[in-house]
């Protein structure tokens, strides 16, 4: 009964100014921008095409003071999207302000597109545009995560190298060696290329599942969201695991011995 009582209070109508400014508003943005609107019309959904032809999407969260106060904007990108507002301001400034973001994130996301249209991304399995990490397969079990400044994509990115030491071992070693080749005029691929002096396998010749080894404990590829990035560094084995099930396993075994939070112990596979 007092839910019943208080429905007014929880769905306030809006002034019709509310209504009239806002259809007025996306009339002039132009109804084939928009792509979606609640029926309360609190919601709104724009796309927008970027020059390279990448499709994006904003959505506005509007409050009963619109156009005094500015909508909340809701964006897939690797940055803050924060927008300037006067109260004479419409739909069409923040549409604006949107297309110079997508523009100032070109080169952010043609570096992240070649890199996952011409290599084997392992994680993430389906990168968003905001994600600024790919976990890239080098090898069998070896694979580098990076992760790129959006606001400098050409700029050498953080890399952390996961596999045996055998094999990682030499790539930290090349990276450090030839740091200084970096080239902020060529792609950040080919310059990944250079540094490490490899080629990625490519996706038209090999199989994601040539990479994709399944843990040796639980054998699944993905637990919990992750993938295996724990290796067992003798050459003749190279079991892939994930980290959570190898430290379950070791901490079973009586000898394995434990030194702060690092634990030392056989691999279930060779016994080494």
């Amino acid at each position: 009964e007092i839910a019943l009582k208080n429905t007014q209070d929880l769905h306030i109508s809006r002034p019709p100014e509310y209504y009239s400014c806002l259809v007025r508003d996306l009339e002039i943005l132009g109804w084939n921008k928009v792509v979606y609107v609640d029926t309360g019309f609190t919601t709104i959904k724009l796309k927008a095409e970027d020059s390279c032809g990448r499709q994006h999407l904003v959505t506005l969260k509007l409050n009963a003071k619109y156009p005094t106060e500015p909508p909340d904007c809701l964006v897939d990108f690797p940055v803050q999207f924060a927008i300037s507002w006067m109260p004479q301001n419409s739909l069409i400034d923040i549409y604006n302000q949107f297309l110079a973001a997508l523009e100032s994130l070109k080169e952010f996301w043609d570096a992240m597109d070649e890199i996952d249209g011409k290599t084997w991304v392992l994680e993430p399995e389906n990168p968003t545009r905001s994600a600024t990490t790919r976990r890239i397969a080098i090898g069998n079990n070896v694979s580098v995560n990076i992760e790129v400044d959006p606001r400098h994509p050409n700029m050498l990115p953080e890399c952390y190298f996961l596999g045996a030491d055998h094999v990682v071992n030499p790539l930290r070693i090349k990276l450090n060696n030839n740091m200084h080749l970096w080239d902020p005029e060529i792609s950040l691929l080919q310059n990944l290329k250079d540094l490490l002096e490899i080629d990625f396998p490519s996706r038209a010749v090999l199989e994601k599942s040539d990479f994709a080894k399944d843990c040796g404990i639980c054998y699944a590829y993905r637990l919990d969201g992750t993938t295996p990035d724990q290796v067992c560094d003798d050459p003749r084995c190279g079991q892939p695991f994930h980290q959570a099930c190898l430290y379950e396993w070791l901490q079973g075994l009586p000898s394995s011995r434990q030194s702060f939070n690092v634990i030392f112990g056989e691999c279930p596979y060779c016994n080494k």
